[in-house]
């Protein structure tokens, strides 16, 4: 049963309720079954994080396993997808997701833009990993010396200008930046406006979605903010 289905909020779901005569209770109790295609448990929220954290420590540690790569796992999937998470992350080619969290193919939804910015389209396949493919866990990935985040430091504090479609995505940032407090510390200031980041698109794909509000107060969901350090390659959990 898809998220669809259980939030009711699609024509077809309406009329399914209409000839079944089933209450919409019944039908949206609980989380929906999400299973791999080789019929592994389901996950709940803290399931997902628990696992991505136990990814990310063979991943800092060396001692990486790269699940899920084989020919007959890829073939397993090609009737369909069960990702666990889906991860915002950063464009940045040192932070690819199934890397960092020691994952393979069809494991994370994997979505990534400069800064994490959040705009309609990043928003709609959040909502879309949510809704049609019951993913328990969104995690907003931000990073260290994030390049986006360090430009909209520097356009906030007058060191430089952008042009172009980057000046949309600087200015996407610079309510973080400007919401961390001062800090004489370049380095400090920067790593804290990258939290912050995070922890402000988390919150705006909630406050801004409403599949996603339904899926937090009503089916389980959690949508949380992490940080990853490039030296250690350690990802921590902001929120």
């Amino acid at each position: 049963m898809t998220r669809r289905r259980l939030f009711g909020i699609t024509a077809g779901t309406a009329a399914t309720l209409a000839v079944t005569g089933a209450p919409a209770a019944a039908q949206g109790a609980g989380t929906p079954a999400r299973r791999s295609p080789e019929g592994a448990t389901e996950l709940d929220a803290e399931g997902a994080w628990r696992k991505l954290a136990e990814g990310n420590r063979r991943f800092v540690t060396g001692r990486q396993v790269h699940p899920h790569e084989s020919l007959r796992w890829r073939e397993s999937l090609v009737q369909g997808q069960h990702p666990f998470a889906v991860v915002l992350g950063c464009a940045d080619s040192r932070v690819p997701p199934e890397l960092v969290f020691d994952h393979g193919l069809g494991d994370l939804f994997t979505i990534r833009s400069a800064g994490e910015v959040l705009d309609t389209s990043v928003l709609g396949s959040v909502e879309y990993a949510v809704e049609h493919l019951a993913v328990p866990l969104v995690v907003v990935l931000g990073h260290a010396k994030c390049g986006a985040v360090s430009a909209a430091v520097d356009v906030v504090r007058g060191r430089t200008q952008v042009y172009g479609d980057v000046s949309a995505l600087v200015r996407s940032i610079e309510p973080a930046v400007l919401a961390t407090p001062a800090d004489a510390d370049d380095a400090r200031f920067l790593a804290a406006a990258v939290n912050n980041q995070a922890k402000r698109v988390a919150a705006l794909a909630v406050e801004r979605s409403v599949t996603l509000r339904t899926a937090v107060q009503h089916h389980g969901v959690k949508v949380i903010a992490a940080s990853y350090q490039l030296d250690t390659g350690e990802v921590t959990r902001l929120t």
